[in-house]
């Protein structure tokens, strides 16, 4: 009976778990979760915060999931070492785990600047798991003063989790926009413009370089008074165990489209690893849970035997903040055209014939016909791509391929 080793509980993990069965029903699960708690949607935490869901709510799978997947879960438990030649993994107890195929899914891990004065800082959070976000409930109060640094993905949403049970909330960053990895200026002002109406304060192109206390001091030496302090500046892949066994580390851990590493019997998965882009032809970190997912799945099923590749994964986000809805994917590569309506801005980017990435604020409906422009590489000669810029529909699909993408009679 096969052993298989999954490091890592999210949900990466979840798709290899399920590409593991899909291929063999008998072999060995174990999966060593440094969080003690079963899978849960991540992307929630703010939600919670905001009373838009709960702990129960926020579970990813089923309560039975694991048992009805044959799954032991050591919980509480990190991996500190790999050796690919014994094919074990060593537990931070002391105890080496042996395996025939495993699969690191050990994510990323907040990036933290070394700020000049930040242990003097009493109450300072991130904000990337439910323990930061139980954690920073515990520290919110009417008339706490928050200071958020970055005004990514994380520190936004934790700004629209928390404004209602806050004073006030300055966000900063040394890039001059919001969201600035996923949106150009114009979309981002849009953006912006949505958390200030809703009590959101903004210092861009400045940021905190040293803190005494409960005040914090900007690069344009200004000072911010605060009362909380979350630290949502970025992220870095957790690459350690891969990288001190001698594998192929870069951004992440790098892996071919079957999600293997060029270790023996070792795969990777989700925002730990550097895998294919299709929207660029080569490999990226793509740290996003639809990802996670598909890479995941594509490594269980090649752990047990299987013959699975994943060619066509692609960046993508869909967010939302007060009520904008924001979708963006694959890659701002080409000539730009733009739809506006009172709904809102589509940016759509075109090279060579093919759509290679859009960004969709107000408007997201339907937004699936764009991504599935991108990631299969339809020739925009073979659709009625002025019709669609402005009304996305299944139609603009030969009655074939709507077969294939939709079943039935279409």
């Amino acid at each position: 009976m096969k052993r298989y080793v999954i490091v890592g509980n999210g949900a990466a993990a979840v798709g290899c778990i399920e590409g593991i069965r899909a291929v063999d029903a008998k072999g060995e699960i174990t999966v060593v979760s440094q969080e003690d708690r079963p899978v849960y949607g991540r992307p929630l935490i703010s939600y919670y915060l905001m009373g838009k869901t709960d702990l129960a709510k926020m579970n990813y799978r089923p309560a039975d999931f694991y048992e009805k997947n044959g799954c032991r879960v050591l919980y509480g438990r990190r991996a500190v070492a790999l050796d690919p030649e014994k094919k074990t993994v060593t537990l931070d107890e002391g105890k080496p785990l042996p395996y025939d195929a495993l699969c690191i899914a050990t994510g990323s891990r907040p990036f933290v600047p070394p700020f000049e004065g930040l242990d003097t800082v009493e109450k300072k959070y991130s904000f990337m798991t439910l323990d930061d976000a139980l954690a920073l409930e515990g520290a919110l109060s009417e008339t706490a003063r928050v200071l958020i640094v970055g005004a990514g993905l994380i520190g936004l949403k934790c700004a629209e989790g928390i404004k209602d049970r806050v004073g006030r909330i300055t966000v900063c960053d040394l890039a001059d926009r919001v969201l600035s990895s996923i949106l150009d200026d114009d979309c981002a002002a849009v953006v912006q413009k949505r958390l200030e109406e809703n009590g959101i304060d903004f210092l861009l192109g400045d940021t905190a370089v040293r803190f005494d206390g409960n005040t914090a001091e900007m690069k344009s030496g200004k000072s911010v008074d605060f009362d909380v302090l979350v630290l949502a500046v970025g992220v870095r892949a957790n690459v350690d165990l891969v990288k001190e066994a001698g594998g192929t580390v870069n951004r992440g851990i790098v892996v071919d489209k079957a999600c293997a590493t060029d270790l023996p019997s070792v795969y990777a998965a989700g925002d730990c690893a550097e895998g294919f882009d299709a929207s660029i032809g080569q490999n990226r970190v793509l740290a996003i849970l639809p990802n996670a997912y598909l890479q995941g799945h594509t490594a269980g099923s090649n752990m047990a035997g299987g013959d699975d590749l994943l060619s066509n994964a692609i960046p993508m986000n869909s967010i939302g903040f007060f009520g904008l809805h924001v979708m963006t994917a694959g890659a701002y590569d080409g000539e730009m055209t733009e739809e506006k309506s009172e709904g809102g801005i589509k940016r759509f980017f075109v090279k060579d014939g093919l759509l290679r990435g859009y960004i969709l604020i107000g408007d997201t409906e339907r937004a699936g016909i764009y991504t599935s422009l991108v990631r299969e590489k339809t020739p925009l000669s073979t659709v009625d791509f002025d019709l669609t810029k402005k009304y996305a529909s299944n139609l603009i699909f030969s009655r074939e391929n709507r077969r294939k993408k939709f079943g039935g009679v279409v």
